[in-house]
């Protein structure tokens, strides 16, 4: 499923870039992405280890070559699929979880839920131990917890659409429009939250 909604976005996004700015930006910037993945595995194969040299002057002479109103037009370009691989991937972590409570799976390692259960079966004195070895330190995220509250904000004060549940649900059908794709309450729209990390040393 990730697979899918990482393409489904990657297609929404190349239609919006060309509706807006034209097919021939839409066709420059996937060649520049195309030759960045080019790059990008010659770097990590050593089978293509040969082609690094001429791959990376082939991307260098497609960037150089941009006026600076293309160069922005790329830049957001890739910017916004980040986001939108960041929020498929949210999007796949909640089906993840879901598809585990409701198949009753034990509590995974990472989890509040298991960090609780295994607290429930230790000694007080072991507890204590680690509280004093503990370490909580704030980490400033790309998803602070505000864009999914304020995501959800918008949508429960929006007026009922009939793609509202066209979501990427487990054996759902395909989102039928971009705007049902993005407003979709269980699949392209929210952000997981990440605030804290937790060490010991």
């Amino acid at each position: 499923m990730l697979r899918e909604d990482r393409r489904l976005l990657g297609r929404l996004l190349g239609d919006v870039i060309s509706e807006q700015v034209g097919p021939e930006t839409r066709e420059r910037i996937e060649t520049i992405r195309q030759t960045a993945v080019r790059f990008r595995r010659s770097l990590s194969d050593p089978a293509l280890a040969g082609e690094a040299k001429a791959v990376k002057a082939e991307l260098e002479s497609q960037l150089d070559a941009l006026p600076i109103e293309e160069t922005l037009h790329v830049v957001r370009a890739f910017s916004y699929f980040s986001h939108l691989l960041n929020i498929a991937e949210d999007a796949h972590q909640n089906r993840r979880r879901r598809a585990h409570a409701q198949g009753r799976s034990p509590r995974r390692p990472g989890s509040f839920a298991y960090a609780l259960e295994r607290a429930g079966k230790a000694s007080g004195a072991s507890l204590l131990g680690w509280f004093e070895r503990a370490r909580v330190s704030p980490v400033l995220t790309a998803h602070p917890t505000e864009v999914q509250r304020h995501g959800s904000n918008l949508r429960a004060r929006a007026s009922p659409s009939p793609h509202s549940r066209c979501a990427l649900r487990p054996g759902a059908r395909r989102p039928c429009s971009a705007r049902s794709a993005l407003d979709s309450e269980d699949g392209l729209s929210c952000a997981a939250p990440r605030g804290c990390a937790v060490s010991t040393g």
